[in-house]
């Protein structure tokens, strides 16, 4: 059985070469450097399967190609799948597997440093200090304890930020449409505008719907309180980047972390330090002094990425085999 991975990057193929040498040694990957596209798919020719990441695009031309070149599974290498034209997939004949939970613990652990280090100002701090500037101006934080925090998205990886939230004292509402009842002891569930309304911090941990699309907007902005926090790790559609801008200006965040953004596509894991970026919009949230964003880098633990190779590889032999679970899409 042959996988071809594509925009593969060190870690890739460290990780996913030890994992297959040590239980999946029929599977035989090629690494493609290149991001999955309808230009670049036909590098899969004599694959059964491709792996492709968050910024591929596995839209209908790019699945016409990949079924030219005999491919039968496309497997994300990541929880969501909304750049995969599923419907056209299906039509095709080729099975769409993803990785729906790889350390839920990790997204979340980031998702609370982001909202720790725009609370506290860290990113000022370090960049004072080095510049041997040891006043305080300007790092006033608060403290959480006591605080209340409102989590979008109960799954795996919102449970995970529930847990830690109540672990710095906080009281946890939510909003999902399905609850968890691991959370019962110490989770209250209200409505989305509920939420926004009472919460000091909201984190995003839901997937992105037609219904979830831009749920962060300068209408229910509006709605939240002044100087909440707001950290989003899941989806960058989720909030539209405009009207959050609109919000800072209007002074309603003591601070903003973003790990992914609506701009992400171009810029995930590339370097272009040396651009200029032109009407970019993600330069515009940079300017501020209360945002955070980080490179898409929420998973990025050795405990995560050793559980995105298990699982992809045991999707690839399950998709060869007819095997159908739940991670399915």
């Amino acid at each position: 059985m042959k996988l071809t991975l594509f925009a593969a990057k060190d870690y890739d193929r460290k990780y996913f070469d030890r994992v297959r040498e040590e239980a999946f040694p029929e599977i035989e990957i090629e690494y493609i450097d290149y991001e999955l596209e309808p230009r670049t798919a036909a590098f899969a020719k004599g694959a059964d399967a491709i792996c492709a990441f968050v910024s591929a695009n596995a839209g209908a031309e790019t699945l016409d190609v990949l079924k030219e070149c005999g491919v039968k599974a496309v497997l994300m290498r990541c929880a969501g799948y909304n750049n995969v034209d599923v419907k056209k997939a299906k039509d095709l004949g080729i099975v769409v597997k993803r990785v729906p939970a790889y350390s839920p613990e990790s997204v979340a652990e980031h998702a609370m440093t982001l909202a720790m280090a725009v609370n506290r100002h860290i990113h000022k701090a370090y960049n004072k200090v080095r510049e041997n500037d040891y006043t305080l101006k300007g790092l006033r934080g608060r403290q959480m304890f006591e605080k209340t925090a409102g989590i979008v998205g109960t799954g795996k990886i919102g449970a995970a930020m529930c847990r830690i939230c109540k672990g710095f004292g906080m009281q946890v509402i939510a909003y999902d449409m399905y609850k968890n009842p691991s959370l019962a002891d110490f989770v209250e569930y209200v409505s989305l505008e509920e939420l926004f309304r009472r919460s000091d911090l909201i984190s995003l941990h839901c997937p992105l719907t037609d219904d979830t699309y831009h749920m962060i907007n300068i209408e229910n902005i509006k709605k939240m309180k002044n100087d909440v926090i707001l950290v989003n790790t899941s989806r960058g559609a989720l909030v539209n980047t405009d009207e959050l801008i609109e919000g800072i200006r209007l002074g309603k965040f003591l601070g903003v972390g973003l790990d992914v953004y609506e701009e992400e596509t171009g810029n995930v894991y590339e370097d272009r330090s040396d651009e200029i970026m032109m009407h970019s919009v993600t330069s515009r949230l940079l300017s501020f002094p209360n945002v955070i964003i980080t490179s898409h880098q929420a998973f990025y633990t050795r405990e995560a990425v050793i559980a995105i190779a298990e699982t992809t590889l045991q999707n690839m032999l399950d998709a060869m085999n007819g095997v159908s679970t739940g991670n399915d899409c």
